[in-house]
């Protein structure tokens, strides 16, 4: 098991969690708003964030790409509509199946193929899979600041040094 793995994926996790924090502080009715941006609304774009995480996931699991398609039907349905405690909450179940999933004994190194229609397949393991997953996340939650600039709040800040001092605290204790 790979601590920085483990430790990327947190970050990822608590990224996210700053990001929902940020948007409690703000009238509800901004996750709905139309914005001339990347994603249409601040939801769209937390669903898209969560999109791609269980995808991925399903992925790593073993699905094949059929069973893993079959799966957005799924993510419609539970984040379509959705309030912002109801979206934290689905993000709060996956991030909990990916900790399990990580502290299993996967081999994180493990080369495996995954195959796509349109791009080939790729030969990647789950280190590669994760740092994906984080690079994505960290550019998503970006766009999610620039539309709340844009509709004149600030956003949530999620560097990773800060998430840096908060682990460093948490495990001195």
């Amino acid at each position: 098991m790979s601590n920085i793995t483990i430790k990327n994926y947190e970050y990822h996790v608590w990224a996210n969690k700053r990001v929902f924090q940020r948007l409690r502080e703000l009238p509800e009715e901004i996750l709905q708003q139309e914005i001339g941006n990347v994603f249409p609304t601040l939801h769209a774009g937390l669903v898209h964030i969560y999109r791609v995480d269980t995808v991925w996931f399903s992925a790593m699991k073993g699905s094949t790409y059929e069973q893993t398609k079959a799966l957005l039907g799924g993510i419609e349905e539970k984040t379509s509509g959705k309030s912002l405690e109801q979206l934290e909450t689905v993000y709060d179940e996956l991030a909990n199946m990916y900790r399990a999933f990580l502290s299993s004994d996967v081999d994180l190194l493990a080369v495996k193929e995954y195959p796509h229609p349109v791009h080939g397949i790729l030969y990647a393991n789950t280190e590669d899979l994760i740092q994906h997953i984080v690079n994505h996340g960290t550019y998503h939650r970006g766009n999610i600041s620039s539309m709340l600039r844009q509709l004149g709040y600030a956003g949530a800040s999620s560097d990773y040094v800060f998430f840096l001092y908060e682990w460093q605290a948490g495990n001195n204790e």
